[in-house]
Parts: C-alpha cells; structure tokens; sequence
C-alpha cells in the first residue's frame, strides 16, 4: 500500500531554515507528483508546494515563495521542501501528498 513519511520537522527560531523529507512507497514514485500542505491551528490545510515527474512543473503557494524550496530525489524515492527564513505564520504540521494518500504529518513551530 501507498505509504508517505515525512520528518525534519520541529522548533526553529524565527529567521531560521528546516529541510523537510517526505520518503515514499507503493507506488511509482518518479511518475507521480508530489505535494506539500500545511495546516495551522484554526486553519484550513493549504497546499505549500508541489512538484512534478523530472523536467515537469514547480509551483508553489503564494506565502512561501521565495523562500521555500520543493526537490525530489527519484533514486530515493523521497521529496524534500527546504524552508528558509521562515517566520511565525510558518508553524503549522506539514504533510506529505501523492497519488490521493497524506503522510502523518511533521510539526514545525517557529517561535523565540
């Protein structure tokens, strides 16, 4: 069965950077895109970021851009979203989306 688990997740200072990683399984995995959502306390979950197949698009959410950063590593079958100076309107769990399926989710809390 489809499996997505992300991590890299947890307390960053604001101004600071995380790497989140999303490793995946069952399916395959350099034919589909991959996402990121967010989703804050109180807040519907918003899409952050997504990727296509290799030479396929990038798009990104209009808070994040220009300082979020979606990848994929095909020979790992792992995504990755790179988040630099990030701010407080950051946290939120983060979570991983493929082929209708959603990972756990990561928790990033940007606070002093």
């Amino acid at each position: 069965q489809v499996q997505l688990v992300e991590s890299g997740g947890g307390l960053v200072q604001p101004g600071g950077s995380l790497t989140l990683s999303c490793v995946a399984s069952g399916f395959p995995f350099s034919k589909r895109a991959m996402r990121w959502y967010r989703q804050a306390p109180g807040k519907e979950r918003e899409l952050v970021a997504v990727i296509g197949t290799p030479g396929g698009f990038i798009r990104y959410g209009d808070s994040v851009k220009g300082r979020f950063t979606i990848s994929r590593d095909n020979t790992k079958n792992t995504a990755y979203l790179q988040m630099n100076n990030l701010t407080s309107d950051d946290t939120a769990v983060y979570y991983c989306n493929a082929v209708e399926s959603w990972g756990q989710g990561t928790l990033v809390t940007v606070s002093e």
